[in-house]
């Protein structure tokens, strides 16, 4: 072939790319997004079983997510202003020195996790393992969109278009992850591909790489030809980008926390998030920023009066509402960003500014709000937030806004003024006026819906009264670790102390006599715990079938509870990951199970997998009773934790495990893991305790596995334990795991 034929060869495939450019630039945008999302989840999972399954995971990995985002938009920044062609060879350069990094595990210089600062080991962890291929990933968004504008394509006027397609491939593989890679493949399948996948981009991003760099494109225009953004611009950019990359963390560990850390619950609100660039970043938004802004008072309104008071056992009803509320909100807010959108020359100005808004609302909720609030107040603060994104927010100038939010603040700065100085409580026979005055303030904020500014302040209003007061229960204390949120209250009645974790009771203690006596002497155990109950025959069963129990392991502290089935000569020693948890149970102020029953059982720090596996004692009962609200941590029950707990159980051993949950089917689980390891299991479903109001008794499911029949033979004898057959489900493993499936059970 002739020098010449050789040219003309090439300026044909450059003019057959050109014609396709769209295509190609929004099908490797499309891959890249796919890769980029996929990784989250996934690797996140990996982590899981390090840090004990913990919620908080998810929102400090949304932490470098958003760190690694910037990084990534930073360099692209400065890669288009290289000529296209040395950008496009240091880009593929950098993709393949990602690639030696490939197939993805954890980094293996990372052992157990510290007792404290754990949020930074874990940043440092993701950031060694998939630190540079996520940043290589990440890039690719601006820089291709950049790329594409400047390739002179009759259709590149708005490469914001492409963004879209962008957030389509990333809200397309959060779907498919739960759905159809979590179920179908282990973790180390679902890395080989992701690996081959990675190198198929690498293909598309060099095709992209050609078009911009053929003489077919046009001449690059200069970026001294658009004025630079100003501040005020840019702090709008970062602001609008802040408040939904909050929200995101918040409302996705307020969902999670009563059904389990999983991936499953994790990707659903950020697939809305990514959903939202998709809807509003388009010639032709799905829905008109104008209308968008007309719902907004109508997801707010009951968000306002709901999220921090009131019975959460509709959970279904709950998480919808959540749901649907933060999707407007961050619809409203990304419509904003649309709107002030630079011409594409700043295109990465813009996108950068962006993903600095997004460290900062992932850095305040995932890791300056848990060490500053005691609760959950980072969630209400960015609702309350968002409602300032309305266009039209501040106008009328200042003084007019002032005067709009004046009335609702004071009544708000009032309220916690008296409920924390004067310490005034609502008496539960106030509940029907208390229900009232709340329905009044949402009645309000719909009213103001042409008045943004006073919508705020009486959002803000509606938190601060349904946040401070909350009839029939008196607050104690507030204890937030990395762990999650810990409630000490009392009862309406001042008769019990109780525990919570999220929504759920995790202990109950008696204080006070009918008469308002106190309550002295030994601690009785009740929730699930109660004399009569699944837990309490286990101990009972196993204690008569060996003589005595002369060691007992129990994971999973709470109140200290269990501490009161220990008898004379028995040496029992508790596992408990939080030290929060810990400190609240030791405290005979709070709670007296320890105090008055085992003041010198020993408390081992630390994740149960790892401290019980180091443990150098062999038990005679293994209690797991670990959870982070009503989740059970998913690591606890695989087929690996079990084979752990196997070598700690004496020969004719029992382990026991509290597997009561109101959204997953756990028991076919535990049976089908327990035969993978040889063992049989009998569950216990109980319906003795029916007045919880009153005695504070709680129905649990509980699983009892041994190496044979014979070690459960006296429990077997007791009504209500029953053997259970996995029936074809898959064991869990370390390695694999389907919620979803799980969910399905428990519901159909």
């Amino acid at each position: 072939m002739s020098t010449i034929e050789a040219a003309a060869n090439r300026q044909n495939l450059a003019v057959h790319l050109f014609k396709y450019a769209p295509t190609i630039f929004a099908v490797t945008l499309f891959v890249s997004a796919l890769l980029l999302f996929a990784v989250q989840p996934m690797f996140t999972k990996m982590v899981l079983p390090k840090l004990g399954g913990a919620p908080a995971i998810w929102s400090v990995a949304m932490v470098f997510f958003q760190a690694a985002l910037l990084v990534g938009y930073a360099y692209a920044h400065w890669l288009t202003k290289l000529p296209p062609r040395r950008g496009a060879l240091i880009h593929l350069g950098l993709l393949g020195l990602a690639a030696l990094s490939l197939p993805l595990g954890i980094a293996g210089s990372f052992g157990s996790p510290p007792s404290e600062n754990i949020e930074f080991w874990l940043l440092a962890l993701f950031a060694v393992s998939i630190g540079l291929p996520f940043t290589a990933l990440a890039a690719s968004a601006p820089l291709l969109q950049r790329w594409f504008a400047s390739s002179g394509h009759p259709r590149a006027s708005n490469p914001y278009v492409l963004y879209a397609a962008s957030n389509l491939g990333s809200f397309a593989a959060l779907l498919a992850y739960p759905v159809l890679l979590e179920p179908l493949l282990t973790l180390h399948e679902q890395t080989a591909a992701w690996a081959a996948v990675f190198g198929l981009l690498a293909v598309l991003i060099a095709l992209c790489a050609l078009v911009v760099a053929s003489g077919v494109a046009a001449k690059h225009e200069t970026r001294s030809a658009v004025e630079k953004p100003k501040f005020a611009a840019q702090l709008s950019w970062i602001a609008l980008a802040a408040i939904p990359a909050g929200l995101v963390v918040a409302v996705t560990a307020y969902i999670s926390t009563d059904v389990a850390a999983a991936p499953f619950l994790w990707v659903v609100p950020l697939a809305l998030y990514l959903l939202t660039f998709v809807a509003v970043f388009n010639d032709r938004p799905w829905i008109s920023h104008a209308r968008v802004a007309r719902i907004v008072p109508y997801v707010v309104a009951p968000l306002a009066i709901s999220m921090l008071g009131g019975d959460k056992a509709f959970w279904l009803v709950t998480i919808s509402l959540h749901l649907v509320g933060f999707f407007i909100l961050t619809l409203l807010c990304h419509g904003e960003l649309y709107r002030l959108r630079p011409a594409p020359e700043r295109l990465t100005d813009f996108y950068l500014a962006t993903s600095i808004g997004g460290v900062v609302g992932g850095v305040f909720t995932g890791l300056i709000a848990p060490n500053v609030f005691s609760s959950t107040t980072e969630y209400p603060i960015l609702v309350a937030a968002a409602v300032l994104a309305l266009p039209a927010a501040f106008s009328g100038g200042v003084r007019n806004v002032l005067r709009a939010m004046a009335l609702p603040l004071a009544l708000s700065f009032i309220l916690f003024v008296i409920h924390y100085i004067a310490g005034v409580r609502i008496p539960a026979g106030w509940m029907v006026a208390f229900q009232a005055l709340l329905i009044a303030i949402a009645a309000g904020i719909l009213f103001s819906r042409e008045n943004p500014a006073r919508m705020f302040a009486l959002v803000v209003l509606a938190f601060a009264f349904s946040g401070l007061w909350q009839p029939g229960q008196t607050s104690i204390e507030t204890a937030r670790s990395f762990f999650g949120v810990h409630k000490v209250a009392d009862s309406a009645n001042g008769a019990y102390r109780l525990l919570f974790h999220g929504t759920t009771i995790h202990g109950a203690d008696r204080i006070r006599n009918a008469d308002g006596s106190p309550v002295i002497g030994r601690a009785e155990p009740l929730t699930y715990y109660y004399r009569g109950g699944p837990i309490s025959e286990t101990i009972l069963a196993t204690r008569a079938a060996r003589g005595r129990l002369a060691s007992v392991a129990a994971v999973g502290l709470g109140t200290g509870s269990l501490a009161c089935y220990r008898e004379p000569g028995e040496s029992w020693t508790f596992f408990e990951i939080d030290p929060e948890v810990v400190r609240l149970a030791r405290d005979p102020q709070r709670f007296r199970f320890i105090s008055s029953c085992a003041p010198d059982m020993p408390i081992v720090l630390g994740d149960a997998r790892l401290t019980l596996s180091a443990s150098p004692t062999r038990y005679d009962l293994i209690v797991l009773d670990a959870f982070s609200s009503d989740a059970i941590p998913a690591h606890l029950l695989t087929r690996e934790a079990v084979a752990g707990y196997l070598v700690r159980l004496k020969p004719n051993g029992v382990i026991v495990m509290h597997i009561s949950n109101r959204h997953l089917e756990l028991s076919r689980i535990v049976a089908a893991v327990g035969l993978s390891e040889g063992l049989v299991t009998l569950v216990k479903n109980d319906v003795s305790a029916n007045n919880f109001v009153n005695d504070y008794k709680s129905n649990a499911t509980v699983a009892a596995l041994a190496r044979n029949w014979q070690d459960l033979a006296i429990l077997s004898r007791v009504p209500g334990w029953e053997p259970v057959m996995p029936e074809g489900v898959q064991p869990w493993t370390d390695d694999y795991s389907d919620l979803i499936s799980a969910l399905i059970r428990k519901k159909f």
